[in-house]
């Protein structure tokens, strides 16, 4: 396995990280026969022995938040945690947050990330009286969360959002064919360098999404992503 410093968080990372949603049974309102626990732990450990050190959950990856908790409780110490959130006003976040911290079996997060920003009115509302930045910035004041992030699909939002605060993290679309036919996240990379910002990759090896067809005859029914 590689490793890379994830910019100045401190953190240094495997090359490859384990997404959380491999370890859910019941996702998108389907229950994935063959998987469970046991699937999950075994998925889990081989993931460490290839040198995986860094791993991301969401409260909206089903159940996976739960499985992947139990399986991580032999490695938590020396493995990275990030979590997400996708409410944007603190109270509603609040409760999401503390949930997560019980499925988890963790007293922190190594990287806390407020998810899939897409508009601009969710950094209106997150960043706005009573939005879920205010609770952020306490997670981080208390260590409850080392570091803050934030994952988009927007290279705009993504962008203003670095504006209004040092986040410790961007997890961004950077694909192969988006990135260097179309230049898509060009701008959000040299902001990121610039600012020493840790940047995490996503859908960076795939070719486009599946379409529902394809996706159920695949085999690959939890990905909506066509290698």
């Amino acid at each position: 396995m590689k490793y890379r410093k994830l910019g100045n968080t401190g953190f240094t990372v495997s090359a490859v990280s384990y997404g959380g949603i491999v370890s859910a049974v019941l996702y998108d309102k389907v229950v994935y026969m063959g998987d469970g626990q046991a699937a999950s732990d075994r998925y889990v450990s081989w993931a460490v022995e290839q040198g995986v050190n860094y791993f991301d959950v969401a409260p909206t990856y089903g159940d996976a938040q739960e499985r992947l908790g139990n399986s991580l409780k032999p490695y938590r110490k020396n493995v990275y945690l990030a979590c997400k959130t996708e409410e944007r006003t603190r109270e509603k976040a609040e409760k999401l947050m503390q949930e997560s911290l019980k499925l988890l079996h963790t007293d922190y997060f190594d990287v806390y990330q407020m998810h899939t920003l897409s508009r601009m009115e969710d950094i209106e509302t997150a960043f706005g009286p009573g939005g879920v930045m205010e609770m952020m910035r306490d997670m981080k004041e208390k260590g409850i969360a080392r570091k803050l992030g934030i994952t988009a699909h927007s290279e705009a939002v993504a962008l203003k959002a670095l504006e209004l605060y040092d986040f410790d993290t961007v997890l961004f679309p950077i694909n192969w064919h988006m990135h260097m036919a179309h230049g898509m996240g060009s701008r959000l990379i040299a902001a990121v360098k610039e600012k020493g910002i840790g940047l995490l990759c996503m859908k960076s090896m795939i070719e486009r999404s599946w379409t529902e067809e394809e996706r159920y005859a695949s085999g690959f029914k939890k990905s909506w992503c066509k290698p």
